[in-house]
């Protein structure tokens, strides 16, 4: 991850911003990280959107793991085919 100051940003903010959309960087004031900078992309991945929700049956919501439990017992209540 590339790291700039804040009088960087203040120079090179096109240079920051450039570096940006590839790989995270970090805004440094007195040696202590203070900002990230990411790009969209990134920024949507790390919040989930676009991508699959998965839970473990003992984490999932209580309506997931309702309907889940309604499809088993509907599988095990069917008659096999002769």
């Amino acid at each position: 991850m590339k790291q700039f100051t804040f009088s960087d940003m203040n120079r090179s903010s096109g240079e920051i911003l450039e570096a940006a959309l590839i790989e995270p960087v970090v805004l440094t004031k007195h040696g202590k990280e203070k900002l990230f900078v990411i790009s969209a992309r990134e920024f949507h991945r790390l919040r989930g959107e676009g991508a699959t929700i998965s839970y473990s049956l003992h984490d999932a919501p209580v309506a997931i793991q309702s309907e889940l439990m309604a499809g088993i017992d509907a599988i095990l209540d069917r008659k096999p085919d002769v």
